[in-house]
Order: structure tokens, then C-alpha cells, then sequence
């Protein structure tokens, strides 16, 4: 039997340099996350070479790429299906099903050519008709995407999203067969990479218009990528098999792959140490330390182009007042939290975009980054006192945050910072299917989220606040004087200009704080090292299609 990870006195000695409140907080993480690793597994259970199992997180919502809105449900849909782009080992843009595309001069048309070799795996030729279809379906309103606004820079596609004209209008054009038009509202650099994301994907009109929403069920699915969906057993597994009619069949290697569940870290861990899972897209960040000495090599940190947050229902008093926002925001220590809770590379944020993103530069940051947390502290509790709160009148809430060992420990330390002010917070930890099914319909007051990027372009993290941008807006923010900023940007083609018109609004949204941003992201990742092709990138997408195994080595 393994010795505990790490016991209370030892985590007390290591603190000495933390504050008094640091201090007491490292001890409820020692009673939190205290932990006896498990026994030590020394042979990996007998696996088909050509079978490929993976831990993916939480479970599904959907598998349709117009209903989805998860990275987990991401690494399955972009195993299915293939956009006009994909992605390629690193996860940069190359053709997909479009072999080649022109851009107009004004930046504003882009004309696709769709491969000739292309066919769904019925044998069926993939046509620009079913991605002019996938697209109308998407942003029809009928279809309730929760994604659809990801697509508003396509021209029309906002209006015709709201029901004010029909699906016909939007700035989708099959000229023919091979012949994909799509016009945008304004001239945008990352559409390209866009068209990577699985709201772009085509689907099969005719299995569509056969099937209805059943269409994605596995005896009635067929796809255009990589692999076809045989099973899904719910809280179980999904399984697909390798498409012998993808246009690049003839470099996939492996043949099938099991998708599973996996919303609690630990018992991944276990599961990975048995033989049982080849790689899963996290694992147990208080168990750092032994991973590194015991799996260095399996052990993989990258930066990942995503931040971590605090987010309010901003139609539901007190949190639609900014003060109530801001002193909780100042309440947090994000070196605490990083340093000696996540302890994993992560970056405290003091910002909303993270470092890194193209065509943006350096923004600004909150304005308390740098003042003592005494004196935080008191300004909190001036602005709390200010909206009526204080000890005779507490502040009180619930904190939801999702089923995950880490985000249990983070949001302890949490409701410790918070009421060193007299703040009284509650938590709520909920299934990750379930707590975004409730951020979506607005069915929480405070709660925790994450965001990676869909591309790398600073529009995709202030996407999240804008008013237009429906369930995807959480808190349901609504600032006039930002969403004119970012019409303002989308309008604007200088990219040094855009930027500083983006600037401003990040100012915004540090100034009202609807969000509070806690820390910019790094990927975690256990993988064996008989898996081979899977190369760390930023927004830590890994296609099967890509990945061989070798378990003989």
C-alpha cells in the first residue's frame, strides 16, 4: 500500500510563508484533500491493438452537432464528422471536406470547392447542399441550437436565428454540387478556423429528413469523418469503428474506439493505472507530485487557450448589482487557488482574455491585482456594506460547481475567502451534464464554468457576454455600451484598431465583473506511452484519426 499523498502536518509545514488566511485555508484542503492512492497496479490488463478506449470526462448531452456545446461531447462529434476545415495532430486549420476555397478582395466571400472523393458512410457523395442544409438547420430556430450564435458572423445568420426572416436568406449558397458560397457579415481572420468547430459541420439531409432528430441515434446515423457511431450506452460508453469509405480511411489505424465517462478524476486515475483506460483527459491535481515520480512520462501539462471563472445570474438581485460582483471578485486569493490547490501550472487571472491570443496584445488588468488582501478585504466589505450586507446581514448564496475532485477542493477555499468578509456561501456540486444544462436556462445565482477557446481570436472569450449570444451568455449580461464595442470590432478591418475596440471592452467587463475570471487554463492529461500521435496543443483537441497504438513497446 502507497503512503498518504500528503497528511495535515505536512501540509501545515509548507505553509509557512502563506498568511493567516492562506494558512487556514491550506487546512481545510488537508481535511478536504488528504487522500490514500490506491494500490499500485504493475501490469496493464491484455488490450486489442485495435481497440482505443478513452476517459472523455462527462457524459454526452448530445452527439448531434447542432445540439451539443461541450469539449467532451467536441472529441467524439470531431471523430464523426468532418467541417469544410479540420484539424490537423497539432489542431491547426487544413482542408477538410473543401479541398480548396477562394476569398473575395473585401474579405467578405469565401467560395468552397468540396472534395470529389468525399461520401457519407453510406456511400452517399457529401455535397455543398448538405452543408447549406446543416447550416440553415443550425441557425433555424426551430432547431434551439445552443451554439447557433457562434455562427453570427455569417451574414444574416442573427436575424434568421430570431425568426425575423427565413432560413433562406442566410448567407449560405450550394451553387452546385461541389460549389459551397458562404457570405459573412464582416470581414473575420479567424473563420477559417472557425469552420473547424462542430456547429459548422455538415450532416446527411437525406438521413435528416428521413429520421428527424432520431437521425443521430446509431442504427439511423451515418457520418463523413473518421469513425461511425455503433453504441451508446448512457453513463456506460459510446463506441465507434473506423469509416472505411473516409477519404483518408487508408491512415487510420485504429478500428474502434470506446468513448468513457469519467466526471471524477480519482477514479479515472485508478482506472488508468489498471490497464483499463489508454488515456483520459484529466486527472487528480493534489496527486501531482506522485504522478510525476511514478508516471513522469504519462503526465501531460500543456497550455491550454482557456480561463476558468466565476459566473453571476445577473438578472437575480443582489447579483445584478456590480458592486456585490466586484467585492467577490476581490475576496478571491488566485495565487491560493493556482499555487497550492491546482498546483499544476495554471496562471492566476487578473484578466478575462488569456495571454497568448493572436491579434489582441496586452489588456488590462483588475484594478486590485496588486493591493494586500487586508486591504481587499476591507474595500470588499465597504462595498457589500454599501448594498446592504453586512455581519448582522450577511450575504448569502448558493455556490453550484461541477462534479470534479479539483473543482470540489477549489470551491472549499472559495467559500473560506468569502467569508473571512461575512459572506455565507453554500455549495451545490452537480453532474457536468447537469450544472451547464442549469448555467443554459439560467437555473443558478453564483456558480463556476470554464471556456476554451473555439479559436484563437479574443471575439470567442467576449462572445460569452455578449447580449446576442443567447444561452451560451450565461448570466444573461446586458451592456449596451459592450455590445456596441464589439459590432464596433467585428466592423473594423485594421487588426491593430480591432484590437484596441476589443480592449475597451475587456475594460468593461473588469469594471462590472458579470464574470469573474479565477485562472487561464493548462491541459491535463494521463497517456500511456504506447499511444502514439498525440501531440499537446493549445486547445488540447487530439482526433483518433491521428493516433496509433503500440503496446508493445
Amino acid at each position: 500500500m502507497l503512503p498518504r499523498l500528503r497528511s495535515v502536518s505536512l501540509l501545515k509545514s509548507n505553509t509557512k510563508r502563506v498568511n493567516s488566511a492562506g494558512s487556514s485555508i491550506l487546512l481545510v484542503l488537508a481535511i478536504v484533500g488528504a487522500t490514500l492512492l490506491f494500490p499500485a497496479g504493475n501490469s496493464l490488463l491484455a488490450q486489442d491493438v485495435n481497440v482505443f478506449h478513452r476517459g472523455n470526462g462527462a457524459e454526452p448531452d448530445s452527439l448531434d452537432p447542432h445540439k451539443a456545446s461541450g469539449t467532451w461531447e467536441n472529441n467524439i462529434i470531431g471523430d464523426l464528422f468532418v467541417g469544410l476545415m479540420t484539424d490537423d495532430i497539432h489542431a491547426n486549420a487544413i482542408p477538410g471536406a473543401a479541398e480548396s476555397w477562394v476569398i473575395s478582395e473585401d474579405g467578405l466571400t469565401y467560395t468552397f470547392a468540396i472534395r470529389k472523393d468525399h461520401v457519407w458512410s453510406d456511400g452517399v457523395p457529401v455535397t455543398a447542399y448538405d452543408f447549406e442544409f446543416a447550416l440553415r438547420r443550425i441557425l433555424n430556430p426551430v432547431t434551439a441550437a445552443q451554439y447557433a450564435s457562434l455562427l453570427y458572423v455569417i451574414k444574416d445568420a442573427a436575424p434568421v436565428n430570431s425568426g425575423q426572416i427565413p432560413v433562406e436568406e442566410l448567407g449560405v449558397r450550394a451553387l452546385d454540387d461541389r460549389t459551397l458560397e458562404i457570405t459573412l457579415e464582416n470581414p473575420a481572420p479567424f473563420f477559417l478556423q472557425l469552420l473547424t468547430h462542430y456547429t459548422t459541420f455538415p450532416v446527411p439531409k437525406h438521413i435528416v429528413e428521413l429520421h428527424g432528430d432520431a437521425w443521430i441515434k446509431p442504427q439511423n446515423v451515418v457520418s463523413n469523418g473518421a469513425y461511425v457511431l455503433k453504441d451508446w450506452r448512457p453513463n456506460d460508453h459510446v463506441r465507434t469503428e473506423k469509416n472505411p469509405l473516409f477519404y483518408d480511411a487508408a491512415n487510420v489505424q485504429i478500428q474502434n474506439v470506446i468513448f468513457y465517462p469519467t466526471p471524477e478524476s480519482t477514479a479515472a486515475l485508478k482506472r488508468f493505472r489498471a490497464g483499463e483506460i489508454d488515456l483520459n483527459n484529466d486527472f487528480p491535481a493534489e496527486q501531482i507530485e506522485w504522478l510525476r515520480e511514478n508516471y513522469p512520462n504519462e503526465t501531460r501539462i500543456a497550455p491550454y487557450m482557456g480561463v476558468s471563472y466565476i459566473i453571476f445570474n445577473t438578472q437575480s438581485p443582489p447579483f445584478d448589482r456590480p458592486k456585490v460582483r466586484m467585492a467577490l471578485s476581490m475576496l478571491l486569493e488566485r495565487h491560493l487557488i493556482t499555487d497550492k490547490v491546482r498546483r499544476v501550472g495554471e496562471i492566476p487571472a487578473f484578466s478575462f482574455i488569456p495571454p497568448g491570443v493572436s491579434n489582441y496584445g496586452d489588456g488590462p488588468e483588475m484594478f486590485f491585482k496588486d493591493l494586500p488582501r487586508e486591504e481587499r478585504i476591507e474595500i470588499a466589505r465597504r462595498l457589500l456594506k454599501e448594498e446592504g450586507f453586512d455581519d448582522r446581514n450577511p450575504l448569502q448564496f448558493i455556490y453550484r460547481h461541477r462534479e470534479n475532485r479539483d473543482l470540489r477542493r477549489s470551491a472549499t477555499v472559495t467559500r473560506k475567502l468569502w467569508q473571512e468578509a461575512g459572506v455565507r456561501a453554500d455549495l451545490l456540486q452537480t453532474e457536468v451534464k447537469v450544472h451547464y444544462n442549469d448555467l443554459r436556462t439560467g437555473n443558478f445565482a453564483v456558480a463556476d464554468a470554464g471556456w476554451i477557446a473555439d479559436y484563437n481570436d479574443a471575439q470567442n472569450f467576449f462572445f460569452l457576454l455578449q447580449s446576442s449570444s443567447g444561452q451560451m451568455n450565461y448570466g444573461k449580461y446586458n451592456n449596451l455600451e459592450f455590445d456596441n464595442l464589439m459590432d464596433q470590432a467585428a466592423q473594423t478591418m485594421d487588426l491593430e484598431e480591432r484590437a484596441a475596440i476589443l480592449r475597451q471592452s475587456e475594460q468593461i467587463v473588469l469594471d462590472e465583473m458579470p464574470l469573474v475570471p479565477v485562472f487561464f487554463s493548462v491541459s491535463k492529461s494521463l497517456v500511456h506511452t504506447y499511444v502514439r500521435g498525440w501531440e499537446d496543443n493549445v486547445v488540447n483537441i487530439h482526433r483518433t484519426r491521428y493516433i496509433s497504438i503500440d503496446r508493445n513497446s
